[in-house]
């Protein structure tokens, strides 16, 4: 059973009589907004959203209502061609995230081609043999022309049951996408209380939160070889909570960077984590940043298994 999942008991039977639940895996290229789409869907931040691409490392799971439907959205990490050990965890994960699934949704970013990474995936589904829904990104940003030919181009993989155009930003076709699954999603008791809208740990939220932050500030100067990992986290009898994190980079060099000019950049990295945090947990956060030399923290086991994936040979 998942975390935070609560087993319905017999005597919870009547309450639900008519209800739905279904899961569904958000899958695509890179940089398609999946993560931004989850969010839309959940109504909360749960996964964490840049410009860069490969953002999005876990499998994170958002929960949604419609109507009497509850639905499981499973944010995996973009597909694409893996060249290192954490690129193969995570199209691995990817993979086994629309496997796990009932419904598979592919998210496909309306300002590009049917390019390589498309291909992959269309290769991928088709393989699987199974119907997927196509939700086309970020209309708002190409003309109706260039839309439609791509619409009409992916129709001719007869790979998907139904077509939506939506803007995952601006929340454009959303709840057309939102109630088009809730009717595909079967007769069953929800798996998760109403009020919870996804079984990402605290401590795991907590590292995305700041993750996001690093990359925001610095996403020119910083490769993706960084990670941030919650060492510590202690309640406090007050209701706060002491957070302690470690930021691990790969070279003496990037230290500096996260740091920056008289320990600035990382005190403001801090600012902008914690101010989140307080949000999203809705209680006063103490947190503390470190940042950490760790030269090959990417074929480290115990990295894999806090971040959900499976270390990949």
């Amino acid at each position: 059973m998942a975390a935070g999942q609560e087993k319905i008991t017999d005597s919870d039977q009547s309450q639900t009589n008519g209800t739905r639940c279904g899961f569904v895996a958000l899958i695509g290229a890179p940089n398609a907004g999946k993560s931004t789409l989850l969010n839309q869907l959940v109504g909360a931040k749960v996964a964490i959203v840049t410009h860069k691409v490969q953002t999005t490392r876990t499998r994170v799971t958002g929960i949604g209502l419609e109507g009497d439907t509850q639905l499981v959205f499973i944010d995996t990490p973009g597909i694409f061609a893996p060249k290192r050990r954490l690129d193969r965890a995570m199209v691995s994960a990817a993979w086994k995230g629309s496997e796990d699934a009932e419904t598979t949704v592919l998210v496909v970013d309306a300002k590009k081609r049917v390019d390589e990474d498309i291909k992959r995936i269309l290769t991928g589904l088709k393989d699987a043999g199974r119907k997927v829904v196509l939700a086309i990104n970020k209309i708002d940003t190409v003309k109706r022309e260039k839309l439609l030919g791509l619409a009409q181009e992916l129709n001719g993989t007869r790979l998907f049951s139904e077509i939506f155009m939506i803007s995952a930003l601006s929340g454009d076709g959303v709840p057309d996408l939102k109630a088009y699954l809730a009717g595909l999603a079967p007769e069953g008791p929800w798996m998760y209380p109403e009020d919870q809208i996804s079984d990402i740990t605290m401590r795991l939220l907590a590292a995305e939160i700041t993750r996001e932050k690093v990359y925001l500030r610095l996403h020119e100067e910083l490769p993706y070889a960084i990670t941030v990992e919650t060492e510590n986290w202690e309640d406090r009898p007050d209701g706060s909570v002491r957070i302690e994190q470690v930021i691990h980079v790969e070279r003496d060099s990037q230290k500096g960077i996260v740091i920056g000019k008289g320990g600035k950049m990382l005190k403001l990295l801090g600012q902008l984590a914690r101010e989140e945090m307080n949000e999203n947990f809705d209680r006063k956060v103490h947190l503390f940043l470190h940042v950490r030399v760790t030269e090959r923290w990417a074929d480290d086991k115990t990295v894999y298994k806090d971040m959900g994936l499976d270390f990949v040979d």
